[in-house]
């Protein structure tokens, strides 16, 4: 999810073979805030823009299960995954004129499966209009 809330209509499902280095094909992930103009991206484009567009593993806090960031966006993750745990890696902010309204976190979720914990969401969350 480009943003912390998880439209569970519209939700993108990937699989490994979608991570072919050749695959250049647009997908709809979504709208963009503020404007509502869709987010159609390759997997590459929107992984750069919506999932590691920071250095997040070197974030100022890591925390497990326990939400760090949040603003106006509404936040349904322990809705979406109950029974799921997630590594948040967030930034307060870069730059000072901002004031903390350029935060961004990254959130990995993870389902148990057969003893194994599987990969399961991906949401990127920043400061929204």
């Amino acid at each position: 999810s480009p943003y912390s809330y998880v439209d569970t209509l519209e939700n993108v499902c990937l699989k490994a073979t979608d991570f072919s280095p050749i695959s250049t094909k647009e997908i709809f992930w979504g709208n963009y805030d503020g404007s509502g103009e869709p987010i159609t991206l390759s997997i590459e484009e929107y992984f750069k823009q919506f999932v590691y567009d920071v250095d997040f593993i070197h974030a100022e806090q890591i925390k497990q299960d326990t939400l760090i960031g949040s603003g106006n966006s509404m936040n349904n993750l322990k809705e979406v995954y109950p029974n799921a745990h997630f590594v948040e890696y967030y930034f307060s902010g870069f730059d000072p004129k901002y004031e903390g309204m350029d935060w961004k976190s990254l959130r990995l979720v993870f389902e148990e499966k057969e003893g194994e914990y599987t990969l399961v969401g991906i949401i990127h969350d920043q400061w929204t209009i």
